[in-house]
């Protein structure tokens, strides 16, 4: 049992590590402490930068309108190619607009152009051949090759977690940034959805939980069986 619950805990392990950034991202998701907006503008001003999390609804003073007049203050679009286990960038566009969050009265900037991995919004996706758009894709790329057109977006009137190092930029304003070694995350989801998306889908994540669970059960009934055989022996 000892051994068997080990290679289960392992193979979870190695499985969770293949989540790639998402398996960061969600755990800082789940664990970074939250703070209010007035107590993140403060930290702003600390000598020792604090990673934290905000929770508020987004807003700007400017924005741009989609395809369905929605106001956007983010948009990404990302041009990929599959690569035998992975989507490769081939190339991105960025549309924003300076935007923050609120809550009540307090509100703090938000560092648009630091959103990496940690974007977490349900994106918009057309999946299909190179040969499909000729025009799009650079010069040499194999025809047969699967490619992913990604577009994902913030609106002006969501609400989102934001979890990021309170900071001053070049104007002396309060915003949230990647900082401490970690990304700027910014989720317009619920958290259940949230780590569902981040861990590639349901299935995913149970396999995951499998693993690790019945590693962990097998290890301590191992380990107990084998105290009892001490004490009775």
């Amino acid at each position: 049992m000892l051994v068997l619950g080990l290679g289960l805990f392992i193979a979870g392990a190695l499985y969770l590590r293949s989540f790639g950034p998402g398996q960061r991202v969600g755990r800082l998701l789940a664990s970074t402490p939250r703070v209010s907006v007035a107590r993140a503008v403060t930290l702003s001003t600390d000598a020792v930068p604090r990673y934290v999390r905000v929770d508020g609804r987004l807003d700007s003073e400017e924005d741009f309108p989609d395809e369905r007049d929605q106001p956007l203050i983010f948009r990404r679009r990302r041009l990929e190619a599959w690569r035998g286990r992975r989507w490769e960038i081939l190339s991105e566009a960025r549309d924003l607009v300076p935007f923050q969050v609120n809550e009540g009265l307090d509100s703090i900037g938000i560092d648009g152009d630091a959103l990496n991995v940690g974007l977490v919004v349900l994106p918009r996706e057309a999946v299909g051949a190179a040969a499909e758009a000729p025009g799009m894709l650079p010069e040499g790329l194999d025809p047969k090759t699967r490619i992913r057109l990604r577009v994902e977006q913030i609106s002006a009137v969501e609400h989102a977690t934001i979890v990021g190092t309170p900071a001053l930029n070049g104007s002396g304003r309060p915003v949230l940034t990647a900082g401490t070694g970690r990304p700027l995350i910014l989720s317009t989801l619920e958290p259940a959805e949230a780590m569902q998306l981040l861990s590639g889908g349901r299935n995913r994540a149970m396999v995951v939980a499998v693993l690790l669970v019945g590693g962990l059960t097998l290890l301590g009934i191992g380990l107990a069986w084998s105290v009892v055989r001490m004490v009775v022996g």
